[in-house]
């Protein structure tokens, strides 16, 4: 099946090229910071470690990043948006992502904040502790 019929992993009812695709390849940039962090979850699920180190924001940014090739990223749930939004330069997105790592599944809670670096949307880092379950 190819990105064009693929669904997004983020949830949202497009497929992947229509979705979070066309930010990964850098044809356009995520307008909000939900849409940012369903492109970021989306980018854990195809394992785009390019594009999450482009959104994130350069002062929290690690100087590598690698995935675990057994963790797999099923299903993201938003839980709340705050601000965020096409003509603001902050917000914060609290979501619940969903993994499998061998027969474990697994869910990470986090509440994150972002903002906009040269008018860009990047993840910032979360907000409160990090809940893995």
């Amino acid at each position: 099946m190819s990105d064009q019929v693929l669904p997004c992993p983020c949830g949202l009812p497009a497929s992947y090229a229509e979705c979070c695709g066309r930010f990964h390849c850098g044809d356009r940039q995520a307008p909000t910071a939900e849409l940012l962090m369903r492109s970021r979850f989306s980018a854990f699920a195809v394992g785009d470690t390019a594009y999450l180190m482009r959104s994130w924001h350069p002062d929290t940014r690690p100087g590598r990043l690698d995935l675990d090739p057994e963790q797999r990223w099923v299903r993201l749930e938003i839980l709340g948006v705050e601000r965020g939004g096409m003509f603001e330069t902050e917000g914060s997105v609290e979501f619940r992502a969903h993994y499998r790592e061998g027969g474990h599944a697994g869910s990470l809670h986090e509440n994150s904040a972002f903002a906009r670096e040269d008018g860009a949307w990047v993840y910032v880092g979360p907000l409160s502790p990090v809940d893995f379950s």
